[in-house]
């Protein structure tokens, strides 16, 4: 089952999280059809939308993620709200790379470490917020930890982790995530840090000990808030409609002419949404 637990340490002057995204990870590969790397890459941008998502005010506030490189994956696009519906796709879904040559997956390489990372949060304001910061090296969490830092001055360390099974399936996936709040001494910020970069592979502890003793065993907590994300894609025929409804009836007309009908695919559940002429014509009256 996928979770999320946070809480605060260290007196109040730190907050961690601790996530078990298995669960959300192996639903994007069935969905997408993913090679281990890029279920790497996708999953770990999976589990810091989560996250970032988790921190939302209102279950209506929404959350969009963008990790664009210069590597063979192509861009990774995920999404969230306040609710924890997270869901996600990456350009080339069955693009992949030999192992690095300490046989961990090459996620740098395929998501490439020319590129920018950028946020949009919509929080039922006029205009939505938005942030961006430059890759650092395409292995994601390195780059959440510098957007967070370049882009709204928030100390974070980050460790993302997926696991990936001969058999194509994920094994373990997750992240730890340390803010320092306001206030905090660097002394607690700098043990923080060393207890996450610990950790080691991430995913195989999260296969191993499980949310919950992460938090317990690393850090000392014994109580905490829990949270329930899943994948979960909120596209639906009316609201592809809407969409339609946007270009014009005239455009519309002219690619039914052209092809027949209208055929929408959705890129984070691979739903297929088809209109013919009589749906344009309700459509619009």
């Amino acid at each position: 089952m996928n979770k999320m637990l946070k809480t605060l340490v260290y007196g109040g002057q730190m907050s961690v999280a601790v996530l078990d995204t298995t669960d959300l990870v192996n639903e994007a590969i069935r969905i997408h059809k993913l090679s281990p790397t890029a279920a790497a890459a996708l999953g770990r941008t999976l589990t810091a939308c989560t996250y970032m998502s988790g921190c939302l005010k209102s279950e209506n506030d929404k959350l969009s993620i963008t990790v664009a490189g210069d590597g063979i994956g192509g861009k990774i696009t995920v999404c969230g709200n306040g609710a924890l519906d997270i869901r996600g796709s990456i350009d080339n879904p069955s693009a992949d790379l030999p192992p690095r040559a300490d046989g961990k997956l090459d996620v740098g390489g395929l998501v490439g470490k020319n590129g920018r990372i950028t946020v949009v949060r919509s929080m039922g304001l006029k205009e939505p917020w938005s942030g961006s910061s430059q890759l650092v090296s395409g292995e994601i969490a390195e780059d959440f930890a510098a957007y967070y830092a370049f882009s709204e001055q928030q100390p974070t360390a980050i460790a993302l982790g997926v696991k990936i099974g001969k058999d194509g399936k994920c094994l373990g996936a997750g992240g730890v995530v340390v803010q320092a709040m306001p206030g905090a001494e660097d002394k607690n910020l700098e043990e923080a840090e060393n207890k996450v970069k610990a950790l080691g592979n991430i995913s195989t502890v999260i296969e191993s000990e499980g949310a919950e003793n992460v938090m317990k065993k690393i850090f000392g907590a014994e109580s905490y808030d829990e949270y329930f994300p899943r994948y979960k894609c909120l596209c639906s025929r009316e609201y592809v409609k809407e969409i339609l409804k946007s270009l014009g009836k005239e455009e519309l007309l002219e690619i039914i002419e052209k092809e027949g009908k209208i055929k929408v695919d959705c890129q984070f559940c691979d739903n297929v949404y088809e209109f013919g002429l009589q749906d344009v014509e309700e459509l619009f009256g």
